[in-house]
């Protein structure tokens, strides 16, 4: 395994009167895509979310390539080098495809070559460039939200469920882009609640339960066993 891009230790978040996370222990190794699985409400997206600043870590320690960011604005997480593609998309209805694009390339203005990858990787954006985000399909819009975290170079990327409810099609589109980005030498976390996406794409896993991580390993250790993934999710990867 990699050294950690990002290394979270004993991480605690509150949200309102609730504790989510109880001592969250994870690392997302350089290069490689990390999944984060688990059943519905276990605190995967919080868990994002802590890392992106949008929630406040009540306490532990988040480091993101040896810097330690527990306490940093969201801005700056993202100036460091970090793009989150959130599960509702979080896209703006009234702009246009190329806007919300433009919006995604922070630090100036969108390199033409990363441009012509995206619009490869995601064809039907180039077809609606001109149109308002608002009337996309609901699988468009998703190709728009992670196309825009990727619209310049990131080294860490946080996507929260990209293939949830859509089309096989349109997953695999999703699945292939997300190979060459890794190609690229990004850093994936990635809650996915589709296993074969998850076996497809996953180098290592971390599983969680009632807020806390509670196995990490090799995503093909677990995709083959299916006893573990009885044991830490109550379900077989198999029947999905």
């Amino acid at each position: 395994m990699s050294d950690p891009i990002l290394s979270l230790n004993n991480v605690h978040t509150d949200i309102a009167q609730y504790h989510i996370l109880q001592g969250v222990d994870l690392e997302v190794p350089k290069g490689q895509v990390t999944m984060l699985l688990g059943r519905n409400g276990v605190g995967k997206t919080t868990t994002l979310k802590t890392i992106m600043g949008q929630w406040t870590c009540k306490s532990g320690e988040i480091s993101f390539d040896g810097q330690d960011m527990t306490q940093m604005a969201v801005s700056a997480r993202a100036r460091a080098g970090i793009g989150f593609v959130p599960e509702d998309m979080g896209i703006f209805a009234d702009l246009t495809v190329e806007e919300n694009m433009v919006l995604g390339a922070t630090s100036g203005p969108m390199d033409p070559k990363r441009k012509e990858w995206l619009l490869n990787a995601f064809p039907a954006l180039g077809t609606f460039w001109t149109s308002e985000a608002g009337n996309l399909s609901g699988g468009q819009k998703q190709m728009l939200s992670i196309a825009r975290a990727m619209a310049e170079d990131r080294t860490l990327y946080l996507i929260d469920e990209p293939t949830k409810g859509l089309a096989p099609a349109i997953v695999s589109t999703m699945a292939q882009a997300l190979r060459e980005l890794k190609a690229q030498g990004a850093s994936i976390l990635l809650v996915e609640q589709n296993f074969s996406v998850a076996k497809a794409l996953g180098d290592t896993a971390a599983v969680m339960d009632e807020g806390r991580v509670i196995w990490t390993g090799a995503m093909a250790d677990l995709a083959t066993d299916k006893d573990l993934q009885e044991r830490l999710m109550g379900l077989s990867m198999e029947a999905h």
